[in-house]
């Protein structure tokens, strides 16, 4: 048996999932997430709409954030290398990140691998993000370290072209620690699928007269579901009657189930509930949008910002001494434009700033035109 089958005493298995894995730490397993695989699926909770909508929100925000380069000694803002404005020569960068992002919501963990690098320091120069459930590894036998990590079952070279990047998250993943809310969510919404697509309420036929025989007791199952199924209404002789038994939908409060739920998915996915109501006030202005906009960012994205961020500055993908940030700025959290304008003002009344410094600001070429 290998490594790993006799720490556990299982069946021997050379690869260990990643996707099923515990929580990785630089290369290092956590003691402090059991070594279990996640009961939910990806597709089984993208299944749940307020899930989803979640996802939606911390990927695709984040994944419309450009990147910058900087100087970490001045904060002056650099030209971006190539792979920074498209990591992957496959797919735009938006959506490298989007999916990034989604991994490190979903799994915990997310990967890239090298396609490319500069011949000048080997660093990398293009990447491509890889599904979790293509990515497995070997550790070693006290399974603290990973000594080497597969992709689709082949090993990738520890540096250069193949080899793989990893993003870590600051926990297991929501598929992990939130697998009882969303099966609870899925239950739910399958009970309430099959509640609306058998209207009637259970019940029984009574018979107070003779016993029927078995084939027209089928016959008369089947035309009273066939009856019910066409119209509200039905017919019974004498000796029939229909009896109720269980719940109606109604009794059973799968809505208000529903909705608890999705406050409880909101909770886990750490997204303000707001975001997730249909029927929301959205008589918003521009200023407490601005507001909540900024604590949506520091409340629920800046997790993910700073794994992104922190990792592509470090030494063995960005040179010493400059550091990769996303600019929120952009469009995002930028301020109404009377503020803007106003800010400028005074920024070049103290000469802190110049006036072509000003006019790039407010995205301005030299000759007045928006860029």
């Amino acid at each position: 048996m290998g490594r790993i089958a006799q720490a556990f005493g299982i069946e021997d298995k050379p690869l260990l999932k990643a996707e099923r894995s515990p929580r990785i730490m630089g290369d290092q397993f956590s003691s402090m997430y059991s070594y279990a695989a996640p009961s939910i699926v990806r597709n089984d909770a993208m299944s749940v709409p307020s899930l989803a909508r979640c996802r939606s929100l911390i990927c695709n925000t984040i994944a419309s954030f450009p990147f910058n380069l900087y100087r970490n000694s001045t904060g002056e803002e650099l030209g971006n290398p190539v792979w920074l404005d498209q990591p992957s020569v496959s797919q735009p960068r938006s959506v490298t990140i989007a999916w990034t992002v989604d991994s490190l919501f979903m799994f915990g963990v997310a990967y890239w691998e090298v396609t490319e690098v500069y011949a000048e320091d080997n660093r990398p120069a293009r990447f491509q993000w890889v599904p979790n459930n293509r990515v497995t590894f070997n550790v070693n036998r006290t399974l603290t370290q990973i000594d080497a990590y597969f992709i689709d079952g082949f090993e990738r070279p520890q540096s250069g072209i193949g080899s793989v990047v990893t993003f870590q998250s600051f926990d297991e993943g929501i598929l992990a620690r939130g697998a009882s809310t969303i099966r609870a969510a899925i239950d739910t919404q399958e009970a309430a699928r099959i509640a609306a697509s058998t209207p009637m309420p259970t019940g029984v036929l009574k018979n107070s007269g003779a016993d029927l025989p078995e084939k027209e007791v089928a016959g008369l199952l089947a035309a009273w579901k066939s009856s019910r199924m066409q119209r509200s209404t039905a017919y019974l002789t004498s000796t029939l009657s229909y009896d109720t038994i269980g719940f109606s939908p109604s009794e059973m409060l799968y809505t208000e189930a529903i909705q608890n739920l999705a406050t409880e998915i909101s909770r886990l996915c750490n997204v303000d509930a707001f975001y997730l109501s249909a029927d929301a006030n959205n008589s918003m202005t521009y200023s407490n949008l601005l507001d909540s906009r900024k604590q949506f960012v520091s409340l629920t994205l800046q997790p993910y910002i700073s794994q992104i961020e922190d990792r592509l500055s470090m030494n063995d993908i960005t040179a010493n001494g400059n550091y990769v940030r996303f600019d929120l700025d952009h469009n995002f959290l930028r301020q109404e434009p009377l503020t803007e304008l106003a800010i400028l003002e005074k920024l070049l009344a103290l000469e802190l700033i110049t006036k072509d410094q000003a006019m790039r600001m407010t995205e301005l070429t030299p000759n007045g035109m928006a860029e």
